[in-house]
């Protein structure tokens, strides 16, 4: 894996954590510019199950096996936007904890990536 695009995803998916829990202490549901930070958080994942995928596909093999670090790099992917398509459902402060609580969900897969991946 790309240590660098671990710790991007890793540190946007905090700052996204960080923003969303601001918003849920002041009352506030997630709002357009919530929804523009998931996204830029899920593309940052998108390049890491790609990048993943292609390193896998190129013969590298990851030190705790391939399936377990297939299952957690997808489960990074669809993290935030799970948790974004709950808090459509839940139009109060709880939608904004939701994806506070799925983007600090997203920051510990990365770490547990890192650890897979051998590094």
């Amino acid at each position: 894996m790309l240590d660098a695009l671990t710790i991007a995803v890793g540190a946007t998916a905090l700052a996204l954590a960080a923003w969303c829990g601001f918003a849920a202490h002041r009352d506030q549901p997630t709002k357009d510019w919530h929804f523009i930070g998931m996204a830029v958080v899920t593309l940052l994942a998108l390049a890491q199950l790609v990048t993943g995928i292609v390193q896998l596909a190129r013969g590298e093999r990851p030190d705790q096996g391939m399936t377990i670090f297939l299952a957690y790099l997808i489960g990074a992917f669809l993290a935030v936007p799970a948790a974004g398509f709950m808090s459509l459902t839940e139009r109060t402060r709880w939608g904004s904890v939701t994806v506070s609580a799925g983007a600090v969900v997203l920051a510990v897969l990365e770490v547990r990536l890192y650890d897979i991946w051998g590094n």
